[in-house]
């Protein structure tokens, strides 16, 4: 068991020593890997933010939210696009996927005549398709209530978990 040497620098060759023949050069391979992922990633990231947010000139206005920073902005801002486009608030939500769907296939039930008729109860069903775009606010979320305490979503967030509510359902 080489332990966690093996990432550092240091003492990646006495790690790298203990292994079988037959290992080591899948385990050197794997580490070259390692060691250009940081490298790889800013790149991607810097790409990422000149190229999609930064060319835009929305983004800065969305960055200016909590918990949206260039990242998340560079990815919400294509699926988006432009909302002014919509006649209305509701519309270029379900068309970016954001909006609340509060039906589903098991609403139906078989009336007494013997035909189908949509059941009354009504229960929210969440996203509607896009999880990218549920990935990015329920991120911006959780940045918020954990990491920027002079949010009122984060005071918000304290006063359910302070009155007994689940930490889990506090985030919904």
């Amino acid at each position: 068991m080489t332990g966690k040497t093996i990432y550092s620098t240091k003492g990646r060759e006495q790690s790298l020593s203990l292994l079988p023949d037959a290992s080591r050069g899948a385990a050197m391979t794997r580490c070259a890997q390692y060691d250009a992922a940081p490298e790889v990633r800013r790149r991607a990231e810097k790409e990422l933010v000149t190229e999609e947010a930064h060319g835009r000139p929305v983004s800065r206005v969305l960055e200016s939210c909590p918990g949206l920073g260039p990242i998340r902005v560079s990815q919400l801002v294509p699926i988006v696009v432009s909302p002014n486009r919509f006649r209305t608030k509701r519309r270029s939500g379900r068309t970016a996927g954001s909006g609340i769907v509060i039906r589903s296939s098991s609403d139906w039930i078989r009336a007494k005549d013997g035909a189908w008729a949509r059941a009354e109860v009504q229960k929210t069903r969440g996203d509607s398709r896009n999880h990218v775009l549920k990935h990015i606010f329920k991120g911006a979320a959780t940045t918020v209530i954990t990491q920027l305490e002079t949010e009122p979503l984060h005071h918000d967030y304290k006063k359910g978990i302070a009155a007994g509510t689940k930490p889990n359902l506090a985030l919904t």
